[in-house]
């Protein structure tokens, strides 16, 4: 058995351009699909947020619309019920890499807001790619990345083949014009290389130990892949 963190943001909204604070946190499909296929392998989650704080879900992703109809989202609702984990989160700042096995980090609008500027995440992101432990990061999850500069102020993943929730998407999803930065171009400006699939189709890229999915169909594909390289 194999002890997993799940590092989740810990806000309950975006900030937009205008300053409105748009409600969300992290996205159902994107944190159950992933729990399902771990936990049915046999390994230990752990939560942790920045603070401690319980985290919590973009009702949006709760929404019929996006689950494939009722019978899904209150299938996910169901399951993101049942995991204590969500309930009991550990402080971010008290994560030691070497008590775990893989590193996963689920999307969501929330991390736009946080992890992207949480330095101890981004610290933890640079040992966790320089342990080659799995790392897994899916749709706007990758916004983390953006916090992971080293000392010389370039970014650890400058170079990287990445999956990311496209430009392409979040104009699809309405958003984008009301943004402060869309997460594509932050990425490719800070050096890493994001390979575009079609919009909202699974799409997964595996770069050394990292792991990386565009959107929510990403997920459960990402979690094959991780679980392969557990082994």
């Amino acid at each position: 058995m194999s002890k997993i963190l799940f590092v989740m943001t810990g806000v309950d909204h975006w900030t937009l351009a205008d300053g409105t604070k748009h409600p969300t946190g992290f996205w159902a499909e994107e944190a159950v699909a992933p729990y399902e296929a771990f936990k049915a392998a046999g390994h230990e989650i752990v939560v942790a947020t920045p603070g401690g704080v319980v985290p919590a879900v973009d009702r949006g992703s709760l929404a019929p619309e996006v689950n494939g109809g009722q019978e899904g989202a209150d299938r996910i609702a169901a399951v993101l019920a049942s995991m204590a984990e969500i309930e009991n989160p550990i402080r971010l700042e008290d994560v030691r890499l070497d008590d775990y096995d893989a590193v996963f980090y689920p999307g969501g609008h929330g991390p736009m807001e946080d992890l992207a500027v949480n330095a101890t995440s981004g610290g933890l992101l640079i040992d966790t790619l320089a342990s080659g432990k799995p790392l897994g990061v899916v749709c706007h999850g990758p916004a983390a990345l953006l916090a992971a500069e080293k000392s010389d102020g370039s970014n650890a993943f400058a170079g990287y083949r990445v999956a990311a929730f496209t430009n392409a998407e979040e104009m699809q999803a309405g958003l984008a014009e009301r943004a402060k930065w869309l997460l594509q171009t932050r990425l490719e400006e800070a050096g890493v290389d994001v390979r575009v699939g079609e919009p909202w189709a699974p799409h997964v890229v595996v770069d050394r130990n990292l792991i990386t999915g565009q959107n929510p169909a990403s997920s459960v594909p990402l979690a094959a892949e991780l679980l392969k390289k557990l082994g």
